[in-house]
């Protein structure tokens, strides 16, 4: 699936100015607070302002779109070498996806979204439900994985989340698949307990596979603003977070949080929810992430 049109211009709508009426104190102001409201963070906004007025002062920068211009490859260079949605390839297959999150993010929803996505591209796909503790988590992850066509593995209620993976990871070894989703409880970043648990899945994939996990996805509420930064602060301590997935993005108008991911924790955004349908799941492209900022509303 290719991304929506207009999508970052939606989401990014208030973010730049619609015009450039000139380069002076006031329109600075006003272009670092839009930036930070739309939560690309102070420090990137500050960064990108100065980048603005340093053109308009010492380079000879005086007309809208060499403004556009400095603003745009200001903001480019944040994702510079990002490619746009590819996740890691597994040397030996398979390649080994644990998805991570807190409560309510859509993180079964995510799971189902991504095997559905692999299969679209011919990929195999085992599916482990590790999440052994909500009730009726599992029956809504077989839903989604039925849905997918991919593989379902599950544990007892209550069971050690570490061995669903090592049991779904040894299935799919054996059968010669592609991939493992791993699909892990939603906890809250700040319960010790259950993100220690975290790094034991790790610990045990990588004891079964090198180089496993080949990523670890963070599945953001982009909602949620500046606390997803808070989240993805929190979970790196605790596991290797590889990449972003940007849940619901569909449903805000501050895209800027996929900037201040990558600028001040060098997290990548890899995917991006745009709805409530299985093929609802679309790569993150900079390019179309910048060229969505410099629409305007």
């Amino acid at each position: 699936m290719t991304p929506r049109p207009g999508l970052w211009r939606r989401a990014l709508a208030r973010a730049v100015p619609r015009a450039f009426r000139g380069v002076d104190a006031d329109a600075l102001e006003e272009l670092e607070e839009r930036l930070i409201m739309a939560d690309f963070g102070v420090g990137a906004s500050m960064r990108f302002v100065e980048a603005v007025e340093r053109a308009a002062r010492g380079d000879g920068v005086g007309d809208e779109e060499g403004f556009r211009r400095v603003l745009a490859d200001a903001i480019g260079a944040v994702f510079a070498g990002d490619a746009a949605g590819e996740l890691a390839v597994a040397g030996t297959p398979p390649a080994v996806y644990v998805v991570v999150g807190v409560n309510g993010v859509g993180k079964t929803t995510t799971v189902g979204k991504i095997a559905h996505r692999l299969a679209a591209r011919g990929k195999s796909v085992v599916v482990a439900a590790a999440d052994t503790y909500r009730a009726g988590a599992t029956e809504q992850l077989a839903r989604w994985t039925e849905m997918a066509g991919a593989r379902f593995v599950k544990g007892q209620p209550g069971g050690d989340p570490a061995a669903v993976a090592y049991d779904a990871l040894a299935a799919a070894r054996a059968r010669g698949t592609d991939v493992v989703l791993v699909d892990t409880a939603g906890r809250l970043h700040t319960h010790d307990g259950l993100m220690k648990q975290l790094g034991k899945v790790e610990r045990v994939i990588g004891a079964r596979h090198e180089g496993a996990p080949h990523e670890t996805l963070l599945v953001l509420d982009a909602t949620v603003g500046q606390n997803g930064l808070v989240q993805a602060r929190e979970f790196s301590k605790f596991v290797t977070v590889t990449g972003i997935v940007l849940a619901k993005m569909d449903s805000t108008a501050r895209g800027g949080i996929a900037v201040a991911l990558r600028e001040e924790l060098g997290i990548p955004v890899r995917l991006v929810g745009v709805g409530e349908k299985l093929a609802d799941l679309v790569p993150f492209d900079p390019d179309d992430f910048v060229r969505g900022v410099l629409a305007g509303p």
